[in-house]
């Protein structure tokens, strides 16, 4: 009986990783292999990946949000990419306390990267959105949706001033 009940218990588990994965392996963990800006050197170590990172499947035209909190004295570096040619994903970020807008890339000619320095510790809301139009996929066929990755990376501020005595 015992072995019956393990069996079972041990099918029943990998019947769910399976499901579990299966949803989440249409983009996985594409911002990890595909948001890497050309300044960004696999030498440049200073800033960590950040658990908050997220890929995910768009449509054309969708626009999704998600929460993050940043900390005070971290430095913070975010970068978008989209596997369709020539899309353009429009991002802003927002104080989810205040809903206050603190950062539009379309103000700051469609940068898909924004580094910045948190003076305190709050949430911030994200936005992101594929504009709708004709896209391709890299292999020259159009597409109605694409994985759509954001990659979160953050590291300690640089102390300024004179040190205390």
């Amino acid at each position: 009986m015992k072995k019956i009940l393990t069996i079972l218990a041990v099918t029943i588990a990998s019947v769910l990783s399976t499901d579990l994965a299966a949803q989440t392996s249409v983009c996985g963990q594409f911002h990890r292999k595909n948001c890497v800006m050309e300044g960004n050197k696999d030498d440049d170590r200073e800033f960590m990946y950040n658990a908050q990172s997220k890929s995910g499947l768009f449509a054309q035209g969708s626009t999704s949000k998600m929460r993050c909190v940043i900390y005070k004295g971290m430095d913070y570096r975010m970068t978008v990419c989209c596997e369709t040619a020539g899309s353009q994903i429009n991002f802003k970020i927002f104080d989810a306390k205040t809903n206050e807008e603190l950062y539009d890339n379309a103000k700051d000619e469609n940068s898909t990267q924004f580094e910045f320095q948190s003076a305190s510790t709050r949430q911030l809301i994200i936005e992101l959105t594929v504009p709708s139009g004709e896209a391709s996929s890299a292999k020259g066929k159009p597409t109605d949706a694409a994985c759509v990755g954001l990659l979160i990376e953050h590291k300690v501020s640089d102390k300024t001033g004179f040190s205390k005595y």
